[in-house]
């Protein structure tokens, strides 16, 4: 039994390194001992020296960053930490694990892993800067500033990550030239590999102890080894995935495959100039391409739609999708014999080659997916974007797929967010993921402390948040609200919202479910602001980049955001900044998504209730991250209102804001407003109603 004696002995010291007079208390500065975050972090290290599975929900408070970093770095294994953003990758890394490393004591190498998007790509930088053929003043200023950035990075011994360089937004289309992707990366070919950023971050990452990457990178690696991933995985003994409750459309995105107008206009391109540098005697390459280019932006035009997501067999049913489908796939073989004829001249063509191949694979594959009932266990869908249409093979179930990976090797996967459970249980996040404990497995313990075969017993655990919810926060369902799915209902939100608007003095969030009832909102509250002179700066979502409006609105302090789904989750807001949250309804996903639509169909065919076991669910962790914007901290203090009538009309509704933190809870508006009395300067609830006078009493 050593491995048992040996995972006491290290848990013994969790309770003093996270405790009040503990290393982490003194290097850092509020540290809070908490109770909770010991025992997530005890049972965290309990699952790596075991090499097991947990999935802990730690509510937002708990600390769950350190209880899961401690154990992993003190572990003396490989360890792969995953965010959901690259936000949060670069806070983890810059910040949080420097800090648990230097409070410790303990060497610990680290490395910082990104998709290649990420790094200049010094051979198409070299090949813009060449071109010079860019779009605009903004576009060769920005060019030289990344070349400029790159040599500066080669010199020092830098990494080319384009986040080290705030000079060139993210947003600018300098970037697309000065990066590569999976399709153009010309690998060991290219006449730069020995200075490569990517690969030299590839290889910090396999010399690494603990490496840091994102959901995309895990998942996109995992499937399309294509990042370094793959090289990591064996060597490794414990995966943590932070912000794990993402990881069901992450997965679901990466384990099917997809096609865009968008790949062939970019192959087309890239193929054209090959053609022009490598090959410019063979002008029947470059018309090749430019066929191509016409044929990919001629299929795009018989969706008319600018944006939208729609089951495969309303796409080839539009008049002249199928010649167009057609023409583009004749055009890729146009092109590729064109590629194959000149590949042998530069490593520029065979790539090209090899993408024109992909593709040409994929359009048959999903033209075949919707013959006699297609690819058994795919969804066939299509989506359109102003300027592309993609088409999609999606998993009708990524639980096979992935429990295949938890559950073939030993090592350990702990899965951690702030919303995984709903209403204390963990079946639906379990059932999503494939995560559910394998009949048969023993895991029986030999007399050196190893197991015969890994132990893959599930286990799950929750923490709720530290914060006092019923001093600190107030749920507030107003009455007499129209049916949300009503064309009255966003107004009636704003209307609602406004008498607390004002008793907050703005510092508030509205969150809407759709685009459209956000951008209506907007426009109600721009109107209103204006009639009642109220002097709140108003922001939207899309004026500006999620850092840069985030940014404005904590320094602003009195600010109202109209925002939609970028705004629900990842979003830290603390103090008086943000002391109103609005949700005009619950987020119940749209029904007539191609994805959902087959996915409700399969469970009701197999006899199950769609409804109340996946779309319910599914609402009640998506309601719980955007509620979760609130209360940030033990002094944060403010008002969640749910503008749908649903939350007490209907049976499910119980079920919903049961999953929610532990709120007071009223349908009066005068109970509502007078909940910032405290914070905004009035005496008393009189006080202010009087100065608000259109609260109804």
């Amino acid at each position: 039994m050593a491995r048992y004696h040996l995972s006491m002995r290290k848990s013994s010291e969790l309770p003093h390194i996270f405790g009040p007079d503990g290393p982490l208390a003194k290097r850092i500065d509020g540290f809070r001992h908490r109770q909770s975050q010991i025992e997530m972090a005890e049972q965290i290290e309990s699952a790596i020296d075991r090499a097991g599975v947990l999935i802990a929900e730690a509510g937002t408070g708990t600390g769950k960053t350190f209880a899961y970093l401690v154990p992993a770095l003190r572990s003396g294994g490989k360890v792969i930490i995953s965010t959901g953003t690259k936000t949060l990758q670069d806070q983890l890394f810059h910040r949080d694990i420097p800090t648990v490393i230097a409070a410790l004591g303990i060497p610990v190498s680290t490395a910082l892993l990104k998709g290649r998007a990420n790094y200049v790509c010094l051979h198409h930088l070299d090949e813009a800067v060449a071109d010079g053929r860019f779009m605009n003043r903004d576009d060769v200023k920005h060019i030289q500033v990344i070349r400029r950035f790159a040599d500066r990075s080669l010199k020092s011994g830098g990494t080319g990550d384009k986040a080290e360089l705030p000079d060139v937004p993210e947003r600018s289309s300098a970037w697309a030239s000065a990066v590569s992707t999976r399709e153009n990366c010309l690998g060991s070919q290219c006449s730069q590999y020995a200075d490569c950023f990517v690969m030299k971050a590839r290889k910090a990452a396999l010399d690494a102890e603990v490496v840091v990457v994102n959901h995309h990178l895990f998942f996109a690696d995992l499937v399309l080894k294509d990042d370094g991933a793959q090289d990591l995985l064996p060597a490794c003994n414990t995966v943590v995935f932070d912000e794990a409750h993402q990881l069901p459309d992450t997965a679901t995105m990466f384990f099917g495959e997809a096609v865009s107008t968008s790949q062939m206009i970019e192959l087309a391109r890239d193929a054209r100039l090959a053609g022009i540098a490598h090959a410019g005697d063979f002008k029947n390459l470059q018309e090749a391409a430019l066929v191509l280019d016409k044929a990919a932006r001629d299929l795009r035009l018989t969706v008319r739609e600018d944006f939208g997501r729609m089951p495969g067999a309303a796409v080839t049913e539009r008049e002249g999708f199928g010649d167009a489908f057609t023409k583009a796939q004749e055009a890729i073989g146009a092109l590729r014999e064109m590629l194959e004829s000149q590949s042998a001249r530069a490593p520029e063509i065979a790539n090209c080659l090899d993408r024109a191949d992909e593709l040409a694979q994929k359009m048959t594959q999903w033209q075949g997916a919707g013959k006699d009932g297609g690819l058994e266990g795919y969804i066939r869908w299509a989506e359109a974007f102003s300027q592309s249409l993609s088409f999609h093979l999606t998993p009708l179930s990524i639980a096979d797929i992935f429990s295949a990976q938890v559950f073939s090797q030993k090592r350990a996967w702990i899965f951690t967010s702030a919303t995984l459970a709903v209403n204390g249980k963990f079946g639906h996040y379990q059932t999503e993921m494939g995560l559910m404990n394998p009949e048969g497995e023993s895991g029986a313990i030999n007399d050196d402390g190893f197991d015969d075969k890994p132990q893959k017993k599930v286990e799950t655990a929750t923490w709720p948040s530290p914060f006092d919810y019923p001093c600190q926060a107030l749920l507030y369902l107003p009455k007499g609200l129209p049916a949300p799915n009503t064309p009255e209902h966003t107004e009636a939100i704003v209307n609602a919202s406004l008498p607390l608007i004002e008793a907050a003095g703005g510092r508030a969030f509205l969150l809407f479910t759709s685009l459209k009832a956000m951008d209506r909102a907007h426009g109600l509250l721009k109107d209103l602001f204006e009639q009642k002179k109220l002097a709140f700066p108003l922001m939207v979502q899309g004026e500006g980049t999620r850092t840069e409006l985030l940014e404005r609105f904590r320094k602003l302090g009195n600010a109202v955001l109209v925002a939609s789904h970028s705004f629900w989750e990842g979003v830290d807001v603390k103090g008086e900044a943000l002391s109103l949250v609005v949700i005009d309804k619950l987020p119940f996903a749209a029904p007539d998504d191609p994805v959902l639509a087959a996915r409700i169909d399969a469970i009701n065919q197999g006899g199950g209730n769609a409804f109340m076991h996946y779309q319910v669910p599914h609402a009640a962790i998506k309601l719980k991250q955007g509620a979760g914007r609130l209360i940030r901290d033990e002094h944060d203090r403010g008002v969640l209102l749910i503008g749908d009538n649903r939350l007490v009309d209907k049976p499910y509704g119980k079920r919903i804001w049961q999953s929610l933190p532990p709120m007071k809870r009223t349908r009066e508006a005068v109970e509502a407003v007078a909940f910032f009395a405290i914070n905004t300067g009035f005496t008393s609830v009189d006080e202010m109603v009087g100065a608000n006078a259109e609260i109804p009493r």
